[in-house]
């Protein structure tokens, strides 16, 4: 798949997104495009993958199907030293899918971006392991054909080629529709746009172009509409000034117009070993030459490695956790009941900002302000809400009793789609036992049940129906409103149906107004377009978790790094007061920002400190956080998007909301 992003910024996982694959937990996003979604994922054993889904839809077409199971097929084929294996792959899945190592480094293009041209060793290198890749691609009798510079990772130990999504076999059986253009302009071969045929030396060709590219930091054939880019392929002269003289030979016989004036992989390969060698010999002299090309290409290699991505796995909705920070916060407290009352909503501090408390607690589900809609409130509170039908009284067990099974292919889809989600979902609620039940619709009411079986206890109930509610919503809202959006079903309705008891209505919403479904996860509402208003906003596990990872705009870098600064040197003016035993650092108190949140982040994992000391860190945590977006805000004027802060404490096992707040005007700011 073309989509294959391995080395970018691990993103937070979108709605609807798994939460596994096969074996594998997925913990976020690396890329996606028109064939499917790459996930990040981490193996039982704790490696990390990249993980490759196809669009559901794609799943639905039997051709689609066929060529992707060709793919894996020719994929497995393929070894060797600068290629990106693949791992195992489920293509008979109801969502296809193929696991490769995830692969750490910049792509060419990005480092090109980023840096500029390669040089010296490292563009020999990159030129003599690139052509040793194809080389191994073409003696398993398959064709690349998507050999361009967004396929290249700059790996630590050297470059990686990958993806052969669009791939076909050196026989003639391709993994594309026959008639359908593949490839990427300026990438594509002269006798791929004449005629529409591929083999190895198309392969060549686009090898050619990418070596140009990492020498030079351009396009061998310029840029512009495809057209143009397509006639100066067939016809004009690639550029290949800056090139060294020794390359740019291979090079100008790579990019010639006919297939049969090319090399093959092989020889090229050879050749760049040979200029390989000689820039070894100039770098460390002739006695210390290493033996082999692959040894030759790690000794000359000069790429500095990334800042490693962490990959941590994202907080995660679980109550478990939920207990966790209950019982963290009466570590840092001295004890469970004045941890707890430090965290209810009655806490709430002047100019908006407020105290956060988890997302259940062990008081009872009224003590900790759930405003789920509960088995009793359901009736009275859910009239009108969401995208029910005008004037249509609440769901109860009467009209779960009038709903009827599925019929026809969209609600089919409907109900095939939401007993998997709640299934796969299942799997994160353990040890909570649920056991799906019926999906029904009700057409005159617009209203898609689920009903459903819980084996918990009180607590670990109220976390377990808030996820299957924001499940349910994710679910409908890809498969209603993106699938099939001739259905008439604006709103979902929960029943908890277990035996030797009534059916009850537990959780009644619409899905179409709020894209996040946060009405779902939080229990809110929001807005009446759906949008979470600011005086509602709450920091979570999601915000906390994409904070986490590494940012790559350079302006979010410096607010950050001035902020966690200035939060750092004053934690330890204030030892005195905090009982600090050292000096913290960079490795206990971090800044980082939740893009969809508009949230800045600061979390300490130093919890050592007793509630009061807690409290007193993080007020001078939130006004530094605060008076940094604000100051941030009047520099760049509405260009900056973050306006709401949060301060956090994390733990091997758990984390705790502290502090948050909205970063209005600077007097408004915590002192």
């Amino acid at each position: 798949m073309s989509e294959n992003s391995s080395a970018g910024r691990v993103r937070s996982a979108r709605p609807g997104d798994p939460s596994r694959m096969g074996p594998y937990r997925i913990v976020g996003r690396l890329g996606a495009g028109g064939m499917g979604t790459v996930h990040a994922g981490i193996a039982p054993d704790g490696t990390r993958v990249a993980v490759k889904a196809i669009h559901p839809q794609h799943a639905q077409d039997p051709e689609f199907r066929a060529r992707f199971k060709r793919e894996v097929e020719l994929s497995s084929r393929v070894t060797g030293p600068y290629l990106v294996p693949v791992l195992t792959a489920d293509t008979d899945a109801e969502t296809p899918w193929l696991v490769t190592p995830y692969v750490p480094g910049p792509t060419l293009d990005r480092y090109v971006l980023d840096h500029g041209p390669l040089t010296g060793g490292s563009l020999y290198a990159l030129a003599a392991a690139t052509a040793q890749a194809l080389a191994a691609v073409h003696t398993a009798g398959v064709v690349h054909r998507d050999v361009k510079p967004q396929n290249v990772i700059l790996t630590p130990a050297g470059p990686r080629v990958l993806d052969f999504g669009i791939a076909h076999a050196a026989d003639g059986t391709s993994v594309t529709r026959t008639g359908v253009m593949t490839g990427t302009p300026g990438w594509i071969s002269p006798e791929h746009y004449r005629t529409g045929t591929t083999g190895p030396a198309s392969d060549m060709f686009a090898w050619g172009a990418l070596v140009a590219h990492a020498a030079t930091g351009r396009l061998a054939f310029g840029t512009g509409a495809p057209d143009v880019v397509a006639f100066r392929v067939m016809s004009g002269e690639p550029d290949l000034d800056d090139v060294p003289a020794p390359l740019r030979r291979i090079l100008e016989r790579a990019l010639a117009k006919e297939p049969d004036d090319r090399p093959p992989a092989a020889e090229a390969a050879q050749e760049c070993a040979d200029l390989l060698a000689s820039q070894a010999t100039q770098a460390v002299g002739t006695d210390a030459i290493p033996a082999t090309a692959v040894d030759m290409v790690t000794a000359l290699w000069d790429i500095p490695a990334g800042d490693e991505l962490a990959w941590q796995s994202p907080p995660r909705r679980s109550w478990k956790r939920t207990v966790t920070a209950v019982v963290l916060a009466a570590a840092v407290g001295g004890g469970l009941a004045g941890g707890a009352a430090a965290l209810m909503p009655g806490d709430s501090t002047r100019n908006g900002e407020h105290a956060v408390r988890p997302t259940a607690s062990t008081s009872s589900p009224a003590a900790a302000g759930s405003t789920k809609p509960s088995a009793d409130t359901a009736k009275n509170d859910t009239a009108g809400k969401g995208d029910q039908a005008a004037g249509t009284d609440p769901a109860d067990a009467e009209t779960w009793r009038q709903a009827r099974k599925a019929q026809g292919q969209g609600e089919h889809d409907v109900a095939g789609a939401v007993l998997h989600d709640q299934g796969v979902g299942a799997q994160d609620l353990l040890p909570i036992v649920l056991t799906t039940g019926t999906v029904k619709f009700h057409e005159s009411r617009r209203e898609v049940y689920f009903s459903y079986a819980l084996d918990s206890d009180e607590q670990a109930e109220m976390y377990a129906e808030t996820e299957i509610a924001h499940l349910m919503c994710l679910t409908l809202r890809d498969v209603v409103l993106d699938a099939h959006p001739d259905l008439p079903y604006r709103t979902y309705v929960l029943v908890r149906d277990e035996k030797g008891q009534d059916p009850r209505v537990t959780w009644q919403d619409g899905f179409t107004a709020d894209s996040a479904c946060r009405s779902a996860q939080d229990g809110d509402s929001g807005d009446a377009s759906g949008a979470a208003t600011q005086d509602d906003w709450e920091p979570d596990d999601d915000g906390l978790a994409e904070a986490m990872n590494p940012s790559s705009d350079s302006t979010e870098i410096q607010v950050a790094d001035r902020a966690a600064r200035g939060v750092i040197e004053r934690t330890n003016e204030m030892r005195g007061t905090l009982g600090t035993d050292r000096t913290l650092g960079n490795d206990d108190i971090a800044i980082g920002f939740d893009p969809a949140g508009s949230a800045m982040y600061v979390w300490s994992n130093y919890v050592t400190w007793n509630q009061s000391q807690v409290d007193s860190w993080a007020g001078m945590a939130a006004g530094k956080a605060c008076r940094a977006l604000v100051k941030q805000r009047e520099s760049s004027g509405s260009a900056w998007p973050y306006t709401r802060y949060a301060v956090a404490e994390v733990g091997a096992s758990g984390y705790l909301m502290i502090r948050s707040g909205t970063a209005a005007r600077e007097a408004d700011c915590p002192a």
